[in-house]
């Protein structure tokens, strides 16, 4: 009832040919009425793709718009630093005795570190500004 597929048995019928292709020079092979399959109507043509463009160039704008977006997420994230630290704690700084939030004292620590950091930034812009001018006065006299 059931037959069992041997090795001469799956190698004992050849695959079809392949159709003859249209570059061969052969005319195609007359096909029967019922073979026909209804064709389609033709596909629109895709319209010609845009040419490539430049990608956008940075303008100081742009950059400010982006700079007062992440000002202003690090605004939210200090405002709900401050809301979550508000216990009272005791500051000794050379001498003086506070007592403040934990909030504020971190923030006021880091204002103090952001003024030190922009005081040695602005130091050494003025120093290279000094140097480029020095180097410029050389050339021209």
């Amino acid at each position: 009832m059931t037959e069992q597929l041997t090795p001469e048995a799956m190698t004992a019928t050849p695959p079809p040919p392949p159709p003859p292709s249209a570059d061969d020079g052969a005319p195609p092979a007359p096909q029967t009425p019922q073979a026909q399959a209804p064709q389609a109507p033709p596909a629109p043509q895709a319209p010609p793709p845009p040419p490539t463009q430049q990608p956008a160039r940075r303008t100081r704008i742009g950059s400010v718009h982006i700079a007062l977006a992440a000002g202003a997420l690090a605004l939210v994230v200090v405002l709900i630093f401050l809301i979550q630290n508000t216990s009272s704690v005791s500051v000794n700084f050379l001498g003086a005795h506070l007592h403040v939030s934990l909030a504020v004292a971190m923030l006021l620590s880091a204002v103090a570190g952001a003024l030190i950091m922009a005081a040695a930034g602005s130091a050494r812009i003025t120093q290279l500004r000094h140097r480029m001018r020095s180097e410029r006065k050389s050339r021209e006299g």
